[in-house]
């Protein structure tokens, strides 16, 4: 039952807004699975959904100092 809380609330949290949620999800489930291999699936869960998130927006910012240098 902890299970499906917690991936109710993921799910909640990761689509409350698209654009704040952008690699949570991903990396929310990678992190789950690699953190349910060690023993400790919700925080390789939550972990992975802050690194997934921040290395979207690296992608981004990256991706839009391209677009910029090419203008």
């Amino acid at each position: 039952m902890k299970r499906i809380a917690l991936c109710a609330a993921v799910l909640a949290v990761a689509f409350t807004s698209a654009a704040e949620a952008k690699g949570c999800i991903k990396g929310a489930i990678v992190g789950g699975v690699a953190g349910h291999m060690a023993g400790h699936g919700k925080l390789g869960a939550v972990a992975g959904c802050v690194i997934g998130h921040h290395e979207a927006n690296k992608a981004d910012k990256k991706a839009q100092q391209q677009t910029n240098q090419t203008n």
